[in-house]
């Protein structure tokens, strides 16, 4: 695809962006001077890595550590739940409200 969706980085040191505009796989998505390909479809409000996340990174938004990554995410890639786990006390966890695991 050749049409540019637009995200926002809240913060200079964000390793993540924010999509604004709902991104299909390999959309250019355009934020602060800098585009990236998207590796999959995104929805509004879902994090997109701006440069490439190990294991074990720490996920900056508004330049404050909201989470760990718990595999890989390539520059472009999705940056969730699948792939990111929250270090946010255990109550703001899904799985808590409705009585799971928090693993």
């Amino acid at each position: 695809m050749t049409d540019i969706a637009q995200a926002i980085a809240l913060h200079p040191a964000d390793n993540v962006v924010i999509c604004i505009a709902p991104v299909e796989a390999g959309m250019r998505v355009a934020f602060d001077g800098e585009e990236v390909i998207a590796a999959s479809s995104i929805g509004i409000g879902h994090k997109l890595a701006r440069r490439d996340l190990a294991c074990g990174d720490k996920v900056l938004r508004h330049g404050i550590p909201i989470g760990t990554m718990v595999s890989p995410a390539a520059r472009g890639e999705h940056v969730h739940r699948h792939n990111l786990r929250s270090d946010y006390i255990p109550s703001h966890e899904r799985d808590v409200l409705r009585g799971g695991d928090t693993k």
